[in-house]
């Protein structure tokens, strides 16, 4: 099992930034990403963000290209997500979720375990 803990959400005005964690414990892969999805109220859960662990490849949805950036730090079993230049429209609550296979990164589907979520609330 791999337990995932995110944080860093909150509430932040628009064109703010902020920074999100999400720390890994539990069984390790020798090959694996991790990913960001959110959701919004009444909306399906999307792709955000996703980094290859082993060589540190790194994917991003088209709606954050520019503005979020992810990154790992491999002692610490942690991934990030940096969020800037954010938009009312990138309020949802933000999981974090493991491909232990590294799939497809933008395929809900692909990963097999995941956060409880941290709300990131963006006002206008």
């Amino acid at each position: 099992q791999v337990q995932l803990v995110e944080s860093g959400g909150g509430l932040v005005q628009a064109g703010g930034s902020l920074r999100l964690s999400c720390a890994a414990s539990g069984r390790t892969f020798s090959s694996y990403v991790m990913g960001w999805f959110r959701q919004a109220p009444g909306k399906e859960r999307e792709f955000v963000a996703a980094i290859r662990w082993s060589v540190g490849s790194t994917y991003y949805a088209d709606s954050v290209k520019g503005r979020f950036t992810i990154s790992r730090d491999n002692a610490k079993n942690t991934v990030y997500l940096q969020m800037n230049s954010l938009k009312p429209e990138d309020t949802a609550l933000y999981y974090c979720a493991v491909d232990r296979y590294s799939r497809p990164v933008g395929v809900l589907s692909n990963y097999d375990y995941w956060g409880q979520g941290t709300q990131v609330t963006v006002s206008s």
